[in-house]
């Protein structure tokens, strides 16, 4: 623990009324969501490596990429205004904006040994990369689902929108709801997406995720 924090920094935290509030120790199950998201990424960097023998370079570059990835979540809308796709992500919170990230190829349809070390390294991360993905994004159908029960999608509403093509990394698809399509038995069902490039998208509800705003 730091004994003598930066004064303009404690000098800022208390004219912004800023309290701190932390978990008991050793008790995940206070932490909610980020300790469910950990849980989940412990799962599938067992699941993905088993009992592959890594170096501790090899190990330690899967986690660090990994944890781009994670820090790279969409968790909320910068902007409530239509043209602005912009998220707040784990990243703005570490370097002050979202993370990038070179695209490396897709390995995941290639047999390991037709791979070298790295590109096995690189594999590995993107297994565990498109399992916690799917992860994230159902649970934030989860969280939003009674939005679409209640027939109150708002259009505008900033979403994130299942794409199994995009690339493995710190790549998010977005959009801005731009149309509700209500069915006969007047629930929404179908919507249309605005993307970034001015490309409109019909999909299905099941395959966008609402990004919640907090306020």
């Amino acid at each position: 623990m730091v004994s003598h924090p930066n004064e303009s920094l404690a000098n800022f935290l208390l004219s912004e009324n800023i309290e701190w509030k932390f978990i008991p120790p050793k008790s995940p199950n206070f932490g909610g969501l980020w300790e469910a998201g950990v849980k989940s990424f412990k799962h599938h960097l067992k699941r993905v490596v088993g009992n592959a023998h890594l170096t501790l370079e090899e190990f330690l570059t899967i986690i660090l990429e990994i944890e781009s990835v994670l820090n790279s979540r969409p968790l909320t809308p910068l902007s409530t205004e239509f043209d602005n796709f912009e998220t707040l992500s784990p990243g703005h919170f570490l370097i002050g904006r979202s993370l990038t990230s070179i695209v490396e190829p897709d390995l995941l349809n290639i047999s390991e040994n037709r791979l070298s070390k790295w590109k096995k390294i690189t594999k590995y991360s993107q297994q565990i990369w498109r399992l916690w993905k799917k992860d994230y994004l159902n649970t934030l159908q989860q969280r939003s689902k009674w939005m679409f029960s209640k027939n109150n999608v708002k259009l505008g509403a900033l979403v994130l929108i299942k794409d199994e093509n995009m690339p493995s990394g710190v790549k998010w698809l977005t959009g801005r709801i731009s149309e509700i399509i209500i069915s006969k038995d007047e629930k929404v069902r179908v919507v249309n997406v605005l993307l970034p490039t001015g490309k409109t998208l019909k999909r299905n509800v099941r395959d966008v995720c609402v990004l919640p705003i907090y306020d």
